[in-house]
Order: structure tokens, then sequence, then C-alpha cells
């Protein structure tokens, strides 16, 4: 590659402060163009909240804050949360006994979702974390324990540098129209469907 007209009469050392200020130029415009993002996953397949939990990992990897609220799985531990609760960079919550189909009893499914909500927003909130991972966060809004539009906007206006990640079947189309990334997982096949039920390290 010929170097630009204008550097072919520069010495070297002018040469190289030039090319070090376009590239700086640049960099900057590539930093603002990635200087966060939010990321749904969805869809009936296996693997939304194992992605999710791949991205903090890699957040970790980087000496990153992360904060994790998770929205379903209370109500039995997990793999993910015996591992990630040894890393004291990572704030992890899981909500209580959580809320699914099994407790019949929708106020306390609200009541459990808010709770979780309330953490979210914590964290929604603070400059030190640079990844929230929002656990089955779909689900809640699915079934309006949680109101959609304060989700966006607390999403929307998190600090300039904090990534999201938000998880759950059936993520509600505003939500996928505002995020930067939409992951669907799709079903080809699954143990569950021969009668293999979950396991530890594979599912929980």
């Amino acid at each position: 590659m010929s170097a630009p007209k204008d550097d072919i009469c520069l010495d070297d050392g002018a040469k190289e402060a030039r090319y070090k200020a376009r590239m700086q130029r640049k960099k900057a415009v590539i930093d603002e163009s990635i200087a966060r993002a939010d990321q749904v996953l969805t869809g009936n397949g296996k693997g939304k909240s194992s992605s999710g939990f791949g991205m903090v990992a890699r957040a970790l990897g980087h000496g990153m804050q992360v904060g994790v609220v998770q929205f379903i799985k209370g109500s039995f531990s997990t793999g993910e949360e015996a591992f990630f609760r040894r890393f004291e960079e990572v704030e992890y919550h899981v909500m209580g006994e959580g809320f699914t189909w099994e407790t019949q009893d929708k106020e306390r499914d609200i009541e459990a979702a808010s709770a979780a909500w309330a953490q979210a927003k914590i964290l929604l909130e603070s400059d030190d974390v640079s990844l929230v991972l929002l656990d089955e966060l779909n689900i809640a809004l699915k079934y309006k324990y949680i109101i959609l539009e304060e989700v966006i906007a607390a999403v929307q206006r998190r600090p300039a540098l904090q990534h999201v990640v938000i998880t759950g079947r059936g993520a509600p189309q505003e939500l996928i129209d505002v995020a930067d990334t939409v992951t669907e997982m799709r079903v080809v096949k699954h143990a569950y469907q021969a009668g293999i039920k979950a396991q530890k390290g594979v599912e929980l």
C-alpha cells in the first residue's frame, strides 16, 4: 500500500505522528459505535442462559465487574450460580424461590418478579458494573409481572459503557425492536423429548 501523497514530503517522525493522529481519530469513531450494546437471547431452543453466562465468563476474563439477576431459577441451585459466586467481581442475585407455573400463586409470582426487577434496576444504574445479565427476564415480561416500558426505559438510560444481556423465551417484539443484537434459539431435537430429564452439568 502506497503512502498518502501528503506524507511523501514529511520526515519519518512527522509521518509517525500523522499516522498516530489518524489512527486515534479512527479508534474514537469505532469506540463510539461500540460504546455499549444490549443483547436479547430468546426462542424455544436450549442455550439462552448458557450463552448469557458465556458472556459473563468473557467479561470476567477482561477484568470487568458483572451483575447477574436470575428471575426464574431460584428454587434450586444451578452450576452457574455455584461457579460464578466464587468471583468477587460478580454480584449475583437469585430472587428467592423464583416464580414459575409451579407456584400456582400469581400474587407471589408478581412479588418475586418485582423484587428481582428492583435489584436489576440498581445494577442498571451502576457505573461500576460493565455487564448485566438478566436471566429469564423475558418470562416475567411475557406474563406481565413487570412493566415492559419500564424495562426498556431503564435499559436505554443505563451507563454509557454498560452492556446488558436479557434471556428467556417469548421476548416481546418491543424489546426485540430496540435491542442491538437478537438471537433466537430454535429446537431441532431435545433430550427431554426422549424422556431424558435435566442433569447436573448439562441443564443445571
